[in-house]
């Protein structure tokens, strides 16, 4: 049987998508709401999606359903459970996107640590030209060289980011999971990682155990100062306590990438709070061409891989 192949958010992967080399027919949609979702996927043998959710009643009414090609890392939205009980197949894109999220995060590093959006304010606002002196003294410039940076992930793009700070002069530490009864070779304790670093960078996935890592509690205890990066899930920080953070100086700047619900809304602290030292970017880490263009091959790849019978970056 040829399979029938049906991508449901096309929009979210601006780049040409390799047709695949075995037989099949294809069909697209720009994208695809919980309610279309049925009627979109009723015929697919295999449906490609980025951030389209299935659950397990939406699984039991696609029984026609063989395998979902992830368009992306994360596979949080889809119920592996049900999926393996159904016999559906699951594979994700993976180490497609190291260096372009490291990039992003350490863009936010330097920005933050240089006070750079506190200084394009000023610049704009005209304070500069009322300036006394050829330069504008006003929020604190700090280098990175030197500086610790804890990071929580050691998986592709923490390796990244580690690679590129050291670069940079910076110390590297990586964080032992929270709560974990013994600290792993080449890893540092949590609370201790989380009261010395200068900059706490996030790179871990969302789990059970990673949801609310950081919550009013850990942010308390941060080094003075500190700045802290996410690049990997919005649901790995509580946003309102880190805005809490910011405007009473327990942290210095925080960068974000992500947020707890996507796209954001007008409603979510981080975007209210219009902070000069707060960078918040709409989950575009991951989106350089050169990226994107990778993920798009690997996941015709595991496509392929799915009709030969064999297991390439397979979950379920």
């Amino acid at each position: 049987m040829i399979p029938h192949i049906v991508f449901l958010d096309r929009d979210s992967l601006p780049v040409p998508v390799p047709k695949p080399d075995f037989p099949h027919t294809w069909q697209e949609f720009p994208s695809c709401s919980p309610s279309e979702l049925q009627s979109a996927a009723s015929g697919a043998d295999i449906v490609i999606s980025n951030k389209v959710p299935f659950d397990a009643a939406t699984l039991l009414s696609l029984p026609r359903l063989k395998m979902i090609a992830v368009a992306a890392t994360g596979v949080n939205h889809i119920d592996l459970a049900a999926c393996q009980a159904q016999g559906v197949a699951v594979a994700n894109i993976r180490h497609y996107g190291d260096d372009a999220v490291a990039e992003h995060a350490f863009m936010l590093m330097l920005a933050l640590r240089r006070n750079l959006p506190a200084y394009q304010r000023d610049v704009a606002a005209g304070l500069w030209e009322k300036s006394a002196s050829f330069c504008l003294f006003g929020s604190p410039v700090r280098d990175v060289a030197g500086a610790r940076l804890g990071l929580f992930g050691h998986g592709g793009i923490g390796q990244a980011m580690a690679m590129r700070a050291r670069a940079f002069g910076m110390e590297v530490v990586f964080a032992e999971r929270r709560g974990a009864a013994t600290v792993r070779e080449g890893y540092t304790d949590f609370d201790t990682v989380l009261t010395t670093s200068d900059v706490l960078s996030l790179h871990c996935p969302l789990t059970d155990d990673t949801r609310g890592m950081l919550g009013e509690a850990e942010l308390m205890r941060v080094k003075p100062g500190a700045i802290l990066i996410n690049t990997a899930r919005g649901g790995l920080v509580d946003e309102a306590s880190v805005v809490a953070a910011l405007k009473y100086g327990q942290l210095g700047g925080a960068g974000f990438d992500v947020l707890s619900e996507e796209p954001g809304r007008s409603d979510n602290p981080l975007l209210r709070a219009r902070l000069p030292n707060l960078i918040v970017t709409p989950h575009i880490g991951w989106a350089s061409h050169e990226a994107m263009s990778r993920l798009a091959s690997q996941l015709v790849a595991n496509m392929a891989s799915f009709v030969a019978g064999e297991r390439q970056n397979r979950v379920v």
